[in-house]
């Protein structure tokens, strides 16, 4: 349902992921450093607001996300752990109902740097630097049959003004597949792709060998119904990593109107 945009009133979200990674992947996809050890906790509450205003013949929203987030590092002999507000993202989008399946959703995310930040800390809360994402999302609903979402994401990031770093542009995509199997409820299987498009830079001058990229797939269930709600649980396995964490995660969504 990434790209179905529900009817105009007051959505709440709430996000809930455990991320588990235990290896640092290099350039080359070897451990970049001896001992790493990574958990993160995220609950992250989102208001969705479908207005009942049409723009360019699509439907106009407005949403918010504000994550909580309890993050432990190891690296080495080096240990932390921070708890806290993560980065804040909002935005508005424009829905499209094609047909009374495919549904589209359009829409630009600002990233706020909201979340603590220390430059010589190894868990931070948030990246200290404005981000912007376009989004494409597309979502094909049959109640009895096919089950398809694909949402498309491109990142342009803004200088680290505590240490003139500026992370190269990232194009992302988030897929999910799966059958109805009975009334409300789609078994299926899904991940995401991210691969980093442009180096970084640090203080002008090219940052070689640090792009990130990497691919991940797991088996996902969801139930909804009619009053409107539903929930999504999912479980995802990284691969194919280069110049990142490598790991697990969880992932449960529930959405309610209000």
């Amino acid at each position: 349902m990434t790209g179905a945009m529900p009817p105009p009133g007051l959505y709440t979200q709430v996000f809930v992921q455990h991320y588990h990674a235990d290896r640092l992947r290099d350039d080359r996809g070897h451990r970049a450093v001896d001992h790493f050890d990574l958990t993160a906790n995220v609950i992250a509450p989102r208001l969705i607001w479908v207005t009942e205003q049409n723009l360019f013949g699509g439907d106009l929203a407005f949403h918010v996300n504000v994550p909580f987030v309890d993050l432990k590092v190891e690296v080495n002999n080096h240990r932390q752990r921070r708890r806290g507000i993560g980065d804040i993202i909002f935005g508005p989008a424009l829905g499209y109902h094609y047909t009374d399946r495919l549904h589209a959703i359009y829409a630009v995310d600002f990233f706020a740097p909201t979340g603590r930040y220390d430059r010589d800390d190894i868990a931070n809360l948030g990246r200290n630097y404005w981000a912007v994402q376009p989004i494409a999302a597309f979502s094909y609903v049959d109640p009895a049959g096919l089950n398809a979402d694909l949402k498309l994401m491109y990142d342009f990031n803004f200088r680290n003004p505590d240490t003139d770093y500026r992370s190269g542009q990232e194009a992302h995509a988030d897929y999910s597949i799966g059958w109805a199997v009975a009334d409300g409820w789609v078994l299926g299987m899904g991940g995401y792709i991210y691969h980093q498009t442009t180096k970084d830079d640090q203080t002008g001058q090219d940052v070689d060998a640090n792009k990130g990229r990497v691919f991940a797939i797991g088996p996902s269930i969801k139930y909804s119904n009619a009053a409107g709600w539903f929930v999504t649980a999912k479980w995802q396995q990284e691969q194919a990593v280069r110049n990142r964490a490598e790991g697990e995660a969880y992932w449960l969504k529930l959405t309610i109107p209000l």
